[in-house]
Formats: structure tokens, C-alpha cells, sequence
């Protein structure tokens, strides 16, 4: 069992590096020796499998990843935590941190001068303020990676892995289901973080697609379509749709019956084909 969920070894080490925690980056250390372990196994890292993880903090995820896979290349962008990895990381030279915002790394660059053509899987405990903002840029970008694994507070992970149709659903449920195979793996008490935090949380792996489920004309105007529809949730469609995408109702209303949706129907019944007919429809207008 590793150290680094021992509270008393932890708060020494970040102690003697002077470290205190950040509100402002979302940093909750992990303090559950059974977590860490279960996300290295459930990820996908393997002796023949790469992994990028966002956000090492302490190393007490990275410790594990190091563990199973043949190299981990772990981004953080507090500097205040290098000394500390440092020193956490120490026994394994199959690890490399890269002190920088992931939201402005070139990752296609990072995993092309990392892991050359071999398979690489992503893992990480995300700070809860930019769950989605990373999630989706990561998707975005067509990354050669066959999973993202994360962990979020569970209130999201329920959001982001609902099937589109469904009460939960949301923009970033339509949106990550159209790059990915999302599910939940495990949940994880509050009381498993140090600090702890208000809420409790949930791994969950998205199985990057190869192929979208849905074909688009425009996959820009797919997710504006998107958008606009939950942008305005407790509404209807037209009202929705005419808000977002700044058209006359009317012209909404005969794009809605031309891809067979009535007009009284609201964003969180739509599926992936419902938004993507919308699309297309606007599209060959």
C-alpha cells in the first residue's frame, strides 16, 4: 500500500516542501487507499499502454499508474508541487510531470514526442471547477487515445454519462456521447479526499469512438444545435432553438417537422439522431 494515503505522511511531505492547498485550483488529495489502485486497473494503463494524467497533485494516483503502465506522463500546473512529486515519485524513473495548463498544451505534440505510435490512455482526478471545459477539449481534439478516465463530482458524472433522451440529460451529455461510450465505474465518498470536499464524486471512463454514432453535415452547426436546445431547457424547442440560433419560430417549427419532431417537444427528449436530423435539416436549408 502506498504512502501516500497515510494523512500523517502526506501533510509532512507537503509540509517540509511548503505547500499549502489552493482553493482556487480545486485541490482535494486523495487519502482512500483503495480508490487510486482501482482507477489504475480500470483505465486501461498496462505494460504496453501509455498514460497522460492531468493533474498528479501529491503523486497518490500517479504512484499507482507508475505501478502498471511502462511510462506516465502526468501534467500539473501548480510549480508548488514539482519538489513534492518529486520526492513522492522518487523510486520510479518511468514518470515524467510536465509543469504546464493543460488547457493550453498541445496534446497531439505531448503524446507524439511521449509515446510515439503506442496505445496511450488518459487518467485523472479533475479539479471539480473545470471538469467539463477539460473533458471537452480533450474530446474535441480527436486525441490518439482509446479511454479518458476521470474522476468528477458524481452529480456530474451522472450528467455526463446520461443517454441523451433522458431526464438527466444536457448539452454535455449529447456532446460527450458523440465522441465516446461513456459509463460509470465506481463512486467515491466525500470523506475520501483531503481536504474533503461538500460533495461526494464517481470515476467514470469514456471509450473514445473511432466513428460518431450520428452522421452530420456540419459538425459545428450539430453542437450549436445542441446548445441552443439546452440552453433554454424548460422551454420548447422553437422557443429554444429561435433564442440560440437568432431564426424566426416559424422557420424553426417547419425544421422540427421535417425531421418528424413535434413542436412541443423539449431539449432532454431528443436523441443523438433527433439533434442530428435537426442539424442536417438546417443544414440543407
Amino acid at each position: 500500500m502506498s504512502k501516500l494515503t497515510d494523512i500523517s505522511y502526506v501533510r509532512d511531505v507537503l509540509s517540509r516542501n511548503g505547500f499549502t492547498f489552493s482553493k482556487a485550483l480545486g485541490q482535494n488529495f486523495l487519502i482512500n487507499p483503495s480508490v487510486c489502485p482501482k482507477m489504475a486497473q480500470m483505465c486501461g494503463a498496462g505494460e504496453n499502454v501509455g498514460v497522460i494524467e492531468v493533474g498528479p497533485g501529491a503523486g497518490v494516483l500517479t504512484y499507482e499508474l507508475a505501478a502498471v503502465s511502462h511510462k506516465v506522463v502526468a501534467v500539473e500546473l501548480d510549480k508548488r508541487l514539482l519538489p513534492v512529486l518529486a520526492e513522492t515519485l522518487a523510486q520510479y524513473n518511468n514518470v515524467s510531470i510536465i509543469n504546464d495548463d493543460v488547457m493550453k498544451l498541445d496534446l497531439h505534440e505531448l503524446i507524439r514526442d511521449e509515446f510515439g505510435d503506442g496505445e496511450v490512455v488518459i487518467c485523472a482526478n479533475l479539479p471539480y471547477y473545470i471538469t467539463s471545459p477539460i473533458i471537452m477539449r480533450i474530446l474535441e481534439q480527436r486525441l490518439p487515445v482509446s479511454s479518458l478516465t476521470v474522476m468528477v463530482q458524481k452529480e456530474a458524472a451522472d450528467r455526463i454519462c446520461a443517454a441523451p433522451g433522458t431526464k438527466q440529460s444536457g448539452a454535455i451529455s449529447a456532446a460527450v456521447h458523440y465522441y465516446s461510450e461513456p459509463e460509470v465505474l465506481f463512486k467515491v465518498s466525500k470523506g475520501s479526499f483531503m481536504p474533503a470536499p461538500k460533495v461526494d464524486s464517481a470515476v467514470i471512463r469514456l471509450n473514445i469512438l473511432q466513428k460518431s454514432p450520428v452522421d452530420v453535415a456540419d459538425e459545428a452547426l450539430f453542437f450549436m444545435v445542441v446548445k441552443a436546445s439546452f440552453g433554454q431547457r424548460r422551454k420548447t424547442l422553437p422557443n429554444s432553438l429561435s433564442a440560440g440560433l437568432s431564426m424566426p419560430k416559424p422557420e424553426i417549427i417547419s425544421v422540427l417537422e421535417g425531421a418528424g419532431i413535434r413542436p412541443t417537444a423539449r431539449a432532454e427528449e431528443m436523441t443523438m439522431q433527433n439533434f442530428a436530423d435537426i442539424a442536417n435539416k438546417l443544414s440543407s436549408r
